[in-house]
């Protein structure tokens, strides 16, 4: 009996990565997905310390689909002197029309929000890392400190105060954090005040 032909593999655009110099590279004018000099820094000296880990998504002519802040990093150590960040490594998606491009750039963002941290197993792995690697993680300090306390301690000043019965506080909490890390926090404060056994609408 004949075997049938096997179905031929689809091309990926992560089959081929290239190296491109960073140059040629364009941003999408219309990228709604914004860096800070802060989080810039941070990806700065992640890549200083692991290299590039993860090629940027161009189209045929350059434009970019995935990786701006990489690109925005890359360009700062360039302008420093560093010249290992003259070439990138990219993967091309070929064929993708640009409404199925527009659509990835909003995607590769989202997509990752959309995760949610188990904050127990964050914090034993925080608490394993040494302080230099834990600069690396793009956490800020305040939120490792926040994890590995469960802020505990001001829990705890809050009790010393009022007593075991808050029955009697209302009281707002109000953080200023990045959207990526709303979440986080807002499992950290939850967790806290369950411990505590304060009431709340989180």
């Amino acid at each position: 009996m004949a075997k049938k032909n096997a179905a031929p593999a689809l091309n990926w655009p992560a089959d081929k990565s290239e190296r491109v110099p960073l140059k040629k590279l364009v941003p999408y004018a219309r990228n709604a997905r914004k860096h800070s000099p802060e989080q810039v820094a941070q990806i700065r000296a992640s890549m200083r310390e692991f290299g590039w880990t993860m090629p940027v998504l161009r189209d045929e002519k350059g434009g970019i689909i995935a990786g701006h802040g990489r690109v925005m990093a890359a360009q700062a150590e360039l302008d420093d002197g560093n010249k290992d960040f003259e070439t990138v490594p990219c993967v091309t998606a070929r064929g993708w029309s640009e409404a199925k491009k527009r659509a990835y750039v909003i995607a590769d963002n989202k997509l990752t929000l959309n995760a949610s941290w188990d904050l127990d197993l964050l914090a034993a792995e925080l608490s394993d890392l040494s302080e230099e690697h834990r600069r690396l993680t793009g956490f800020a300090q305040s939120e490792i400190d926040s994890l590995l306390s469960g802020w505990d301690s001001d829990i705890n000043d809050l009790v010393g105060k009022h007593g075991e019965n808050l029955d009697g506080i209302k009281a707002s909490i109000v953080l200023q954090v990045e959207q990526e890390q709303e979440d986080a926090a807002r499992e950290v404060i939850k967790k806290a005040l369950d411990k505590a056994g304060i009431e709340h609408d989180l």
